[in-house]
């Protein structure tokens, strides 16, 4: 008889963990070894158990202390040859991006069939990446929609103005920290937001987030 392969199951929400645990009692060629809240426990046990042949980690997104794209890349970065599946309700191309760049296995939704969910798992099991046909629709639109938008060009102190109010500090702080007028970071302020199409500070903090500025 074959050794069957061993999975972790990381995800905040009991509800989810009990039932995938339920999905897989019936495969004999799975053997649950962890089921974790945080990423941050997977890891921990990863390190730990570092002779311990692990072959997957199915993960969430959300959770508490470290979320599934930091989990994943920690994955990645130390243990290589454990393979990772997301399942998440999130639907963010950016994210998603972000995992297939750091060689996540595959992506599917919580939403998924019991089929689909057995399929991704099993096809990474036997050394295949599975990306469900939503996750890719998903990618594809946000790549094609990447093209459409013209890429709009800040210059040095527009983006040090722009990093600044994301951070929040106020106009006087930040004139102060540029050597710069107050009048002239309210003229920099209004720019960006017609530059930028946005409507207000939360625009441009959002903005800011959404470029990586703040990473």
């Amino acid at each position: 008889m074959s050794t069957p392969y061993s999975i972790i199951i990381a995800d905040d929400h009991s509800m989810f963990l009990d039932g995938l645990t339920s999905i897989l009692a019936n495969e004999t060629s799975i053997k649950i070894i962890l089921t974790a809240k945080t990423g941050t426990q997977v890891i921990k046990y990863l390190r730990i158990n570092s002779e311990e042949k692990i072959d997957l980690v199915i993960t969430d997104i959300n959770m508490p202390e470290m979320d599934g794209v930091e989990l994943n890349a920690a994955i990645k970065e130390e243990f290589p040859k454990v393979k990772t599946l997301v399942v998440s309700m999130l639907e963010d191309a950016k994210k998603i991006k972000v995992l297939t760049e750091a060689n996540a296995n595959g992506y599917i939704s919580k939403n998924a069939e019991k089929t689909e969910l057995l399929k991704a798992i099993k096809s990474i099991l036997h050394g295949e990446n599975y990306f469900s046909p939503r996750i890719k629709q998903v990618l594809m639109e946000a790549m094609f929609s990447d093209k459409l938008e013209p890429e709009i060009s800040l210059s040095k102190r527009e983006t040090e103005v722009l990093k600044l109010i994301a951070l929040e500090f106020t106009t006087q702080e930040i004139a102060d920290q540029l050597f710069l007028s107050k009048h002239t970071i309210e003229s920099y302020r209004k720019n960006l937001i017609s530059k930028l199409g946005v409507r207000n500070l939360a625009g441009l903090t959002r903005y800011a987030v959404e470029k990586g500025m703040l990473d």
